[in-house]
């Protein structure tokens, strides 16, 4: 019997990255591999990297030049790297770092099993295309193992809209949407094995259209209605979404859909529409506050969330007040506040820049703001009574942690709830970042 191989993934940025993680590791099983908690355990190493934040490359330049230390003492060491900063370095990461043995990006680890094999045999593998066939068709099943209540699932990749600061559209390519009978078979599947919370994925998620059951292609509110009629999948959510796709019907399903949960991330990055201009986003700040008029009349207690970028090129005081004034209009329960960083190749990245000392001002101006309201909405809540899907045990004995239908962490304390218990709680606290509460 063929000794077993140890595998250990560090993922970064965002939740699509998470679920490729996941698959990346389902993919390797069939090569012998299992999954460990550290570098140092393991006979391979994959960084699944992420490019949206600042000096994100070099990050991962400083990540491997740590890891030499591990290879020199075990040569057979295998060291790979994912992602989208692979997909936009290439073969340059090989080029500084002679020791990485495969690079893949994100539209390519299907393939894994077969690089990892070349690479077992001295190689030096890369694969960067944006193939043809479909990745996620060519994955092994996914393992029967338990799960835990809560998972991701990619239903949607890529995006179309070419933000003047963004890579996405060049490291994930062209947007893409899975069918949904594969969608909804992947989400029987984590049913089955224990899964109460589905989060559905994509880069413009709101802008999925899979070929549907009917031979014709389904947008995304069809598909969570298909999704509502699993019976033990008790919540969807999904993210990140754009506020130009915010349609008709899936604004409905947000006020009819029980199983929809009442949080919707709606990037909208600037409040002035000059900058909006110049960020090609495609909407104005006035636009984007009659889509959250809609949702609010559909669903009165939803709670929203945003993305900010402070500090974009030619920004003035004014469009950052604008910004600000935004903020305080819609009402945040949570938001993502940034610097700007150049991307290279990203048209943005050519502009003059903003001195960052005045980036840093205002990114510590609005992230007060935010902060303030996201308290504000939390002392809200106390008194209230939400659903609360239980997730583990706390820090404290006897102590249990969940998420609220507001996405809100939620503890109590119970010595008798386990994980994948969905129970309704009364809020009595608010406390930094969350919520203490007690079950009903």
């Amino acid at each position: 019997m063929a000794e077993t191989k140890k595998l250990f993934i560090k993922t970064y940025g965002c939740q699509m990255n998470v679920y490729d993680s996941e698959r990346m590791a389902e993919a390797l099983g069939g090569n012998g591999y299992e999954q460990v908690g550290t570098a140092a355990e393991a006979d391979m190493i994959l960084l699944n990297t992420c490019h949206i934040r600042e000096k994100a490359a070099e990050k991962i330049y400083s990540e491997l030049g740590r890891m030499r230390e591990l290879k020199d003492a075990k040569p057979d060491l295998k060291i790979g790297v994912a992602g989208c900063v692979a997909q936009a370095e290439g073969a340059e990461i090989m080029r500084r770092q002679p020791m990485v043995d495969l690079v893949v990006g994100p539209q390519s680890y299907h393939r894994l099993p077969q690089m990892e094999a070349k690479a077992g045999h001295g190689e030096k593998v890369l694969d960067t295309d944006f193939p043809e066939e479909d990745k996620f068709e060519l994955l092994k099943a996914r393992p029967k193992s338990k799960r835990g209540p809560t998972a991701f699932l990619t239903v949607q990749e890529g995006c179309d809209k070419f933000c003047a600061f963004c890579v996405v559209p060049y490291t994930r390519g062209a947007e893409v949407s899975r069918p949904v009978d594969r969608i909804i078979s992947e989400a029987r599947d984590l049913v089955e094995r224990g899964v109460r919370e589905l989060t559905l994925l994509g880069q413009n998620v709101n802008a999925y259209h899979g070929l549907g059951l009917d031979g014709h292609d389904w947008p995304l509110a069809r598909l969570i209605w298909e999704l509502a009629e699993i019976d033990d999948l008790k919540r969807i959510r999904f993210t990140t979404s754009h506020p130009n796709d915010m349609s008709d019907d899936l604004i409905d399903a947000h006020g009819r859909c029980e199983k929809l949960m009442p949080y919707l991330h709606l990037p909208v990055q600037s409040g002035s529409d000059r900058i909006l201009k110049r960020m090609n986003r495609s909407h104005t700040r006035d636009s984007y506050l009659r889509v959250i008029d809609r949702i609010r009349t559909a669903r009165p207690d939803i709670l929203l969330s945003g993305d900010f970028i402070v500090g974009f090129p030619e920004e003035t005081d004014a469009d950052f007040r604008d910004t600000l004034r935004l903020i305080e209009e819609v009402g945040y329960g949570q938001a993502y506040s940034f610097k700007y960083s150049t991307r290279p190749g990203t048209p943005a990245a050519e502009r003059g820049q903003i001195d960052d000392t005045i980036a840093t001002e205002r990114l510590v101006e609005i992230q007060a703001l935010i902060t303030r309201q996201q308290r504000a909405i939390q002392d809200a809540m106390i008194g209230k009574e939400v659903g609360v899907l239980f997730e583990k045990a706390g820090r404290m004995p006897g102590q249990m942690v969940g998420k609220s239908d507001h996405l809100h962490a939620v503890h109590v304390d119970s010595d008798t709830l386990k994980p994948g218990d969905l129970r309704r709680v009364r809020i009595i606290g608010s406390n930094t970042n969350s919520l203490s509460g007690v079950v009903l």
